[in-house]
């Protein structure tokens, strides 16, 4: 087999309408009452309507009786995995290394987001991005987690546990899956603080699970082209890391798919601009968009 073999074992709301019908012996008439206007959903309660739309339109897609013999990925985390500094989110470290490998992949990003932080739209931390992947129907056989340098002003002691709890939530999900950590991202400035929060999430996750991949850019000097704000990869940035994660997973024994598998990639991506999502299908081989439909709160890419 040409990917590795892991070594763990594997509402809709229903509105009811109550009538009462009226029996009498006499002709009766009855003005109708007048009609109150069904109140319009807030703009957040359609993102999230349209967004547990997405979600399942997701695992559908990608579960494993739908996709036989093709592994799958989840990758979650924050900015970066999101496509902030890309040109689109497609083009993000996350999706291009999902097309690497050619397996079924799930991509959740929301920048701002930590082992602590709630991040934009308040769609972190990333135990929530875990939560709504679903793993115990999408059964993936690896499992990345990007985040960290939003975390910088929490106490250690806290991030370590949080990143435990996140490890020990993965494994209790999706015991058959290993597990890879991207850890902090830093710009220019490196305070004393980004160092420490680096070293909690490596304690912590080494604490939950020894066996745990980890990719730690900060301490391993990563270095590749940026966008304006110094912090975020550029387009070319974005494929450097994308390289760099493929080759670290290949040493412990992550390879790519073979050619010609039919692999299904789901990104969704909460972004801050207006509008701020796109729903669109695109199949995984081929670089051709088909039209985007608006809507808000999210980019979200099947294909």
């Amino acid at each position: 087999m040409a990917w590795r073999g892991f070594r763990r074992p594997t509402a809709a709301v229903a509105v009811g309408f109550l009538t009462l019908l009226l029996v009498t012996s006499t002709p009766a008439t009855v003005d109708p009452p007048p009609r109150t206007p069904a109140p319009r959903p807030s703009p957040s309660q359609a993102a999230d309507a349209r967004e547990a739309a997405l979600l399942t339109g997701c695992e559908r897609r990608l579960r494993p009786d739908r996709r036989r013999g093709v592994p799958a990925v989840v990758i979650v985390g924050a900015s970066f995995t999101a496509g902030v500094g890309a040109e689109d989110p497609a083009g993000s470290w996350a999706v291009l290394l999902a097309r690497q490998l050619r397996w079924n992949a799930f991509v959740y990003g929301v920048p701002g987001a930590g082992y602590v932080h709630p991040g934009l739209g308040r769609k972190g931390p990333v135990t929530a991005e875990i939560a709504r992947a679903h793993l115990g129907a999408l059964l993936p056989s690896l499992i990345i987690v990007q985040a960290g340098h939003d975390d910088q002003s929490v106490p250690p002691g806290l991030e370590r546990l949080r990143v435990q709890q996140t490890v020990a939530m993965i494994k209790a999900q999706a015991p058959q899956a290993q597990i890879a950590l991207v850890t902090v991202f830093a710009g220019p400035r490196r305070p004393p603080a980004i160092y420490r929060i680096d070293q909690a999430i490596v304690a912590g996750a080494e604490a939950a699970d020894p066996e745990v991949i980890i990719m730690d850019p900060l301490a391993s000097g990563w270095r590749f082209p940026r966008s304006r704000d110094g912090l975020h990869p550029s387009p070319e940035g974005d494929a450097w890391i994308a390289g760099k994660v493929a080759g670290i997973l290949a040493q412990h024994g992550v390879h790519p798919a073979p050619a010609g598998h039919d692999a299904a990639l789901c990104t969704i991506a909460v972004r801050a601009q207006s509008p701020p999502i796109r729903a669109l299908n695109r199949p995984a081989r081929r670089p051709a968009l088909d039209s985007p439909s608006l809507l808000p709160g999210l980019v979200a890419r099947t294909g």
